[in-house]
């Protein structure tokens, strides 16, 4: 009993050769949406999105020794994890509420401490006891004062925390007028890709859900059943001898 119900279930099977032979039937409609999906990406890359600017500090950390509460430490140029370790403290200390307080202060910017948080990056500089700093924000002159405030801020918030430790400007910043973000490139792209691959996943669902029989081939690959009769195309150009075809031909002789 089990054993027939098992073979009286409906199976859905995928034709993947419908599919592709559907997909480049219609690629002219992947290209066209892919191109499409590309303007809008250049458009809304170069017109809509508010271009971003960057401006970067360098600062030395010193590597003299300090104490921190109880615990002492001897940073020399040769340790270069421990360099790393350091400027990471710095960059906490950066992002600390009171020290961007402080720098939005000075910098007279509309800015919250959490904002201005999103807007600064530190790293070290290929590993070295070099802090860089970095802010971004929607006007390069306002990026390059609010770095330059930090190099006055900073130096002084880390030696109210750490006992000797200190900084120095290697680098101030300066306004560059070039823009980091959006990319119209990357935009471009990613439009062209999303609209080749939206497009052909619907068509390929329609292909799927199509269920209408287009030749004889669909039928023998489809079904085992045999094909007794094949109605012909009485509108085409080659039956020439039958129905509309003729009668409007001999029509039009009269």
């Amino acid at each position: 009993m089990e054993k027939n119900q098992k073979d009286t279930r409906d199976y859905y099977t995928i034709d993947l050769l419908h599919i592709v032979k559907s997909l480049w039937k219609r690629a002219w409609l992947i290209a066209a949406a892919g191109v499409i999906a590309a303007v809008v990406g250049f458009c809304v890359s170069a017109f809509m999105i508010k271009p971003e600017y960057s401006s970067t500090i360098m600062l030395y950390v010193n590597n003299s020794s300090f104490s921190l509460g109880n615990t002492s430490f001897s940073i020399s140029s040769s340790e270069i994890t421990a360099a790393q370790s350091l400027v990471k403290t710095y960059g906490v200390i950066l992002n600390n509420r009171t020290t961007l307080e402080r720098v939005i202060e000075k910098a007279e910017v509309p800015y919250t401490y959490r904002e201005l948080a999103g807007r600064i990056t530190s790293s070290t500089a290929n590993g070295t006891e070099i802090m860089r700093v970095t802010v971004t924000t929607r006007d390069p002159y306002e990026a390059a004062k609010i770095a330059n405030c930090i190099a006055e801020v900073l130096p002084v918030r880390i030696s109210e925390i750490i006992d000797g430790a200190s900084m120095e400007v290697v680098d101030a910043a300066v306004p560059v007028l070039q823009k980091v973000s959006p990319s119209i490139t990357r935009y471009t792209a990613i439009g062209l890709i999303l609209g080749v691959l939206l497009s052909a996943a619907v068509l390929a669902v329609l292909a799927m859900l199509d269920d209408t029989i287009h030749d004889e081939e669909y039928i023998l690959r489809t079904y085992d059943y045999p094909i007794l009769a094949k109605v012909p195309d009485l509108l085409s150009s080659g039956d020439k001898k039958y129905g509309y075809y003729a009668q409007k031909h001999r029509g039009t002789k009269a």
